[in-house]
């Protein structure tokens, strides 16, 4: 029987540009969002327990930041990962009771 936590573990991500350093802590905070919805809908939870990943370099000739963001999950399904927050270790997070809902009723 193999439990979530020895489950393949999945890189979701995204790259880009950014022009502005006014938009860098806004923009990864959104980026962020981004991912972990799109891993949501995969039926996809985070691994809380590997970091994630965030690179930034600056291009001074195109005068902009390149970045990179990486965060690792496992697959539980669609229906669980509405459920849960992450996995953590060997623990399972929970999301409470009335942001289950609410998630729920996003997706449906």
């Amino acid at each position: 029987m193999t439990t979530l936590h020895h489950k393949p573990i999945k890189k979701f991500g995204i790259s880009g540009q950014i022009s502005s350093d006014y938009d860098l802590v806004r923009l990864r905070f959104e980026y962020d969002k981004l991912i972990l919805l799109q891993m949501k809908l995969s039926g996809y939870v985070p691994r809380l327990d590997i970091d994630t990943d965030f690179t930034l370099s600056y291009n001074s000739k195109g005068n902009y930041f390149e970045f990179e963001l990486s965060i690792y999950g496992i697959y539980v399904g669609k229906k669980k990962s509405q459920c849960i927050m992450g996995i953590q270790g060997n623990q399972v997070l929970y999301l409470p009771q009335n942001k289950q809902k609410e998630s729920l009723s996003e997706s449906a």
